[in-house]
């Protein structure tokens, strides 16, 4: 279980990311106590947290303020994360004892497969969905023999859309007989490039993995840009809910990704 200074790191985080709290809005510690029903103790602790997040800044008296991101700071934040996933595909085709982690691959890829064949899009069936892309690139990133660049990713995961294996739907979209199709044909392009990074990883071909697993992931900053072509204008809300975040402790045990 968590300690009670990660959850209610988790419960501001989410709070300054949905915009609960303004721009610059300073944090009080004696407020968040009274809020939160917690001693001063894990508030001082979550907001260290956070600032090392980045996510609020120390005053230059007493105090924090919040540094919310936004739709730009997340589009970085992906663009690092599909380089370093990239180089993760091509480190692990390069590594010995890649073999190992390959059935691991090839089983998160058939039950993606098998779910996409059903043709069911509800809730349970997304989820799941999520836990084997989950696997897929959890496995890339671990198996690449170079820890800094899962440590970094891990880093920047508190963010929508950056924890690792992160899909994105739009309910909007999948309201619809014709959104549920183009979301299917989606998810099949996806799991065809998973293919292609398993097929080069497994015959040590490094570029191939590199190059594939860059394209995959820049499939995701393709997505936020055709969300900011609506007429609407896109905010990092809008990005919390096309990408199912929530906070860490209000998952169920089979929401979470195995």
């Amino acid at each position: 279980m968590e300690s009670i200074d990660t959850e209610l790191a988790a419960r501001i985080r989410l709070d300054i990311i949905n915009g609960t709290y303004g721009e610059f809005e300073r944090l009080s510690e004696a407020q968040l106590c009274e809020t939160h029903s917690v001693s001063r103790t894990p508030v001082r602790l979550a907001l260290r947290m956070l600032e090392h997040e980045g996510l609020i800044r120390r005053n230059e008296g007493r105090g924090y303020f919040v540094n919310s991101p936004t739709v730009a700071d997340i589009m970085k934040a992906v663009q690092v994360r599909g380089h370093l996933e990239s180089l993760a595909a091509r480190l692990m085709a390069q590594s010995p004892g890649r073999d190992n982690l390959l059935p691991n691959l090839e089983a998160a890829i058939d039950e993606i497969d098998r779910l996409i064949a059903l043709g069911d899009l509800s809730d349970a069936s997304l989820r799941r969905l999520q836990q084997q892309n989950a696997i897929i690139h959890k496995t890339v990133l671990d198996g690449c023999g170079n820890e800094f660049v899962g440590f970094t990713c891990q880093r920047i995961s508190h963010l929508p859309m950056l924890e690792v294996g992160s899909m994105v739907f739009d309910r909007q979209v999948l309201s619809t007989k014709d959104g549920v199709e183009r979301s299917l044909f989606r998810l099949k392009i996806g799991n065809s490039q998973h293919k292609v990074i398993l097929e080069a990883i497994q015959k040590g071909d490094a570029i191939r993995a590199e190059g594939m697993m860059r394209e995959h992931s820049n499939t995701m900053i393709e997505y936020i840009e055709v969300f900011e072509k609506r007429n609407e204008k896109l905010t990092v809300a809008d990005l919390v809910s096309y990408s199912g975040f929530q906070l860490p402790h209000a998952e169920s045990d089979a929401e979470k990704p195995a």
